[in-house]
């Protein structure tokens, strides 16, 4: 029997603006363009592009298999917004029975089920436990090992 799945919660994240270059397309080619043209006067702050809802969004590590065949893998960091409504294709985050888990919301034969993104995880069935929604994940952050 595998460990349940814990998720600890993330602190407030801190304003970091990165360098973000603006994109262009060169129809002719007259010259070499400055490499810093790319950089100038634009940042990507992730805070603004991840955080739809800041008052009401969370971030959570991952610990497990269950979700890789739906591209989260052990380790990555969820975006989590608490103020959606979830509807049946979304990946949630829940308290199921005491325990707090990340699965996909489903709707199988008219029942509401979570569903993992590994075959050897049974869906679990919601309507006879006791489960809150925590929120819907908005983002996966997934870093590579450098």
């Amino acid at each position: 029997m595998r460990p349940p799945e814990i998720f600890q919660p993330h602190p407030a994240p801190t304003y970091h603006a990165l360098p973000h270059p603006l994109a262009t397309i060169r129809a002719g080619i007259s010259g070499f363009p400055s490499p810093a043209e790319d950089y100038v006067g634009r940042t990507l702050d992730l805070n603004e592009r991840l955080v739809k809802r800041p008052s009401a969004t969370f971030f959570m590590t991952v610990t497990g298999d269950s979700m890789e065949g739906f591209g989260i893998q052990d380790g990555d960091t969820l975006v989590v917004d608490r103020s959606v409504d979830a509807r049946p294709g979304h990946i949630v985050v829940a308290l199921v029975d005491g325990e707090i888990i990340v699965k996909r919301y489903e709707v199988l034969g008219r029942r509401p089920y979570l569903c993992s993104g590994n075959d050897r995880y049974a869906p679990i069935p919601i309507s006879d436990r006791d489960c809150q929604l925590w929120g819907v994940v908005r983002s996966v952050i997934h870093e590579y090992p450098v």
